[in-house]
């Protein structure tokens, strides 16, 4: 993953160093040299792209030069210098923020969250994306509501983007009204109380009397030590949190908002240690998708 800090104008340098190949169409061939109707697809610096379809010969790759158009066209939804963040994975990934000298500036050191754009153009043959999500730098959190409307935006995957780049611009800045129905939803969740055991529960369930019972003789039973490792853990994220914004440790209940980045948190940072998720975009794509978080959302909304 690389991270610069440059203007809308400047951005696509930044973008063009750390996607420095190119993305090549070549024909796949079968045993014995067998000629087939089928091509892969290979990036020019390390061979073959695992994990991605073979595709038809009509099939058009996506060029670094989109990626830049995509990137300059969201950079333009921001004032200013913006933050960029690179990341490939079957895929160009490109998040894109306001500086941390301009958070501050504006949005002040307290719990506050900001807006992050999530450019994703990959080579599964879907449409490119653009998603407004919010970070929350009390939890180091990036999430993206998809019970939100007007927070995504889909961009018709075809060559030569940058001739459409008044289109593009235009497409991103709708976003900005996105990042308005953001604000309203953290602020509803906020007002909510929860109770956090049955918050928990409603997600992740509850170890069966038999379970528990057999737990309780000593003897080890994977099921109650999941739940309790992932219960103290979220637990311990609640209190880390309310700490680091002043608010007293926790009782039984909490805000849904609290609720909500609790769980979205642990999944983003705390239970994908040790399964290879080492890059921070890597983290945010998994939590993104994660089906445990989705819940958590559909529960803190819930009215």
């Amino acid at each position: 993953m690389s991270v610069s800090v440059a203007s809308a104008s400047t951005v696509s340098q930044s973008v063009r160093d750390a996607f420095s190949f190119s993305v090549d169409k070549f024909p796949l061939f079968g045993p014995e040299n067998l000629k087939t109707d089928q091509y892969g697809l290979f990036r020019s610096d390390s061979g073959y792209i695992p994990g991605i379809k073979s595709v038809s010969k009509n099939y058009v790759p996506h060029t670094t030069d989109d990626v830049c158009a995509l990137v300059e066209a969201a950079s333009e939804a921001f004032d200013g210098e913006v933050e960029c963040q690179t990341y490939w994975q079957a895929g160009h990934y490109v998040s894109i923020q306001p500086t941390r000298a301009d958070r501050l500036r504006i949005f002040g050191e307290s719990d506050n969250i900001w807006p992050r754009v999530i450019i994703r153009a990959g080579y599964d043959g879907q449409a490119f994306t653009g998603s407004m999500g919010y970070y929350r730098d009390a939890c180091r959190n990036l999430s993206i509501l998809r019970q939100v409307s007007g927070t995504s935006v889909k961009i018709r995957h075809s060559s030569g983007l940058r001739s459409a780049m008044d289109d593009l611009i235009a497409t991103f800045n709708t976003l900005k009204n996105g990042w308005d129905a953001l604000a309203a939803a953290a602020l509803r969740m906020q007002s909510r109380e929860v109770r956090i055991a049955d918050f928990l529960d409603k997600i992740y369930g509850r170890p069966t009397p038999e379970q528990l019972a057999l737990a309780a003789t000593g003897k080890s039973v994977r099921a109650v030590t999941v739940h309790e490792n992932r219960t103290r853990a979220i637990w311990n994220r609640l209190n880390r949190e309310r700490e680091l914004t002043g608010r007293p440790v926790m009782g039984d209940t909490v805000s849904a908002w609290e609720a909500y980045n609790a769980i979205q948190g642990y999944v983003q940072h705390d239970a994908q240690g040790k399964s290879g998720f080492k890059s921070e975009m890597a983290r945010i794509i998994r939590a993104s998708n994660d089906a445990d978080v989705r819940l958590a959302e559909r529960l803190a909304l819930a009215v």
